[in-house]
């Protein structure tokens, strides 16, 4: 098998489209070689514990209403193009993703991260639901099989804070300054929300290459 590594943060618009265009190209070439793992990166380091109102957060961070309308209008074509069901009007607020970074730690020592990142998404991006909320993270855990009781107590403590931080701080020293970004076998980096006939493209050669290295 080989190590896919991802980069991302549950409210980046372009990690959903990069996953689900990822996950297309697995379902069509189910011999692929990739084991996954995703690893913490916040598009918003500094952001409040609380997070802050989304409007707001978006006008600030693309000088202004036009700014903001002109990049997520973008965005919600390409979603579209896509059927991806993202619902920007019902999201209120931008999250911290400290705690949905924790979230993710804790379901991968459970081999449950592809299905609570999936989850996620669809929580943030489909429902307008606030995934910096312990409750809303905890229910995301359990449906996922995770216990949800002890998501709970952890939450509302600082297990793991300071490693996902750790982790954060790494890959920008690497000179990961955005995501989605893919890590192929700790070599090859593929940035961006590729599409699904390029990661079948990269799925082909790294089989060729095993099999070459296998005869």
């Amino acid at each position: 098998m080989v190590k896919l590594d991802i980069l991302s943060d549950p409210i980046c618009p372009w990690c959903y489209i990069g996953k689900t265009q990822l996950d297309r190209a697995l379902l069509q070439m189910p011999n692929h070689p990739f084991t996954i793992e995703w690893h913490p990166f916040q598009l918003n380091p500094e952001m409040p514990k609380s997070g802050m109102d989304r409007r707001d957060y978006l006008e600030r961070k693309f000088g202004g209403k036009e700014g903001a309308v002109r990049v997520y209008s973008q965005i919600e074509a390409h979603a579209k193009s896509l059927n991806l069901p993202i619902d920007f009007s019902a999201m209120k607020r931008t999250p911290n993703t400290i705690d949905a970074h924790r979230l993710i730690y804790w379901a991968g020592l459970e081999q449950k991260q592809n299905e609570v990142v999936q989850s996620l998404f669809e929580a943030y991006f489909c429902k307008g639901e606030d995934i910096g909320d312990a409750e809303v993270l905890s229910k995301i855990g359990s449906e996922s099989g995770m216990d949800e009781t002890v998501l709970k107590r952890l939450l509302s403590g600082a297990s793991d804070i300071d490693s996902i931080e750790e982790r954060d701080a790494h890959s920008r020293k690497m000179g990961v300054n955005s995501v989605p970004t893919f890590i192929v076998a700790n070599q090859h980096v593929v940035p961006g929300a590729q599409t699904a006939e390029v990661w079948t493209k990269v799925i082909e050669e790294v089989n060729d290459n095993l099999s070459k290295a296998n005869t």
